[in-house]
């Protein structure tokens, strides 16, 4: 499984054996159970594409899954709601990958959708939810003939205003939490939304990592907790 961030899975790997292992010169942190393997490469379509190699010249699995969170382009989705789609498109390139099972379209964007970029994606595909790193890890899936499934919990309503989330992931896909919250404490004004982030992550962690525990997906078996 390839996270962005362990936030998003921590609920189900903490627990887990930690092994640090290196592929093509950096160093990924894997968390394994008897069953399964997750890998938080980062934010962006780059970092997941670099988990997905590794994790795939490393633990040679059976299947990929992309998991996390995803913003809800859908006004009838709330926190914590688990989107199985059957389609996963790059916004980049127009690509579509199709799963097999699920419902609905989850897109894939560079960067942290706003509320005007939901409206827009919204409309252009008719997807339900945007996340920024699903498509990539489906392609390189497909570039090894392995079997690719998405799960992603939804952290922010579709009129949701998220913070200027973007100007702190590096080139590398990593977050710059410290920078973040330098910026956020000098703006009270920013607050009560990042307060209200916070809370809808870990409800979203939560129920996806509740999912993943008990293979509640249609399409791949149960995964150990």
């Amino acid at each position: 499984m390839i996270a962005a961030l362990e936030r998003e899975v921590w609920p189900l790997v903490r627990r887990w054996r930690n092994a640090n292992r290196e592929h093509d010169g950096r160093n990924f942190r894997f968390f394994e159970s008897d069953r399964s393997v997750i890998v938080c490469g980062g934010f962006g379509p780059d970092a997941a594409r670099r988990a997905t190699e590794a994790v795939i010249a490393i633990y040679r699995p059976a299947a990929i899954v992309s998991v996390g969170f995803a913003g809800a382009l859908d006004s009838s989705l709330r926190v914590g709601d688990i989107v199985e789609p059957r389609f996963v498109v790059d916004a980049r390139d127009g690509s579509k990958t199709d799963t097999g099972e699920g419902s609905g379209v989850l897109i894939s964007y560079a960067s942290v959708a706003g509320l005007e970029q939901k409206a827009k994606l919204a409309k252009s595909y008719g997807a339900c939810a945007v996340d920024m790193e699903a498509a990539a890890v489906a392609k390189g899936a497909a570039a090894r003939g392995l079997k690719f499934a998405a799960l992603k919990a939804i952290s922010d309503e579709a009129g949701f205003p998220m913070p200027p989330m973007d100007r702190f992931v590096t080139a590398d896909g990593s977050f710059q939490s410290s920078k973040f919250t330098a910026y956020v404490a000098v703006r009270p004004w920013t607050w009560p939304t990042t307060y209200r982030l916070a809370r809808n992550t870990r409800v979203a962690a939560e129920e996806l990592c509740e999912c993943l525990a008990t293979g509640k997906m249609l399409s791949l078996p149960a995964r150990a907790s």
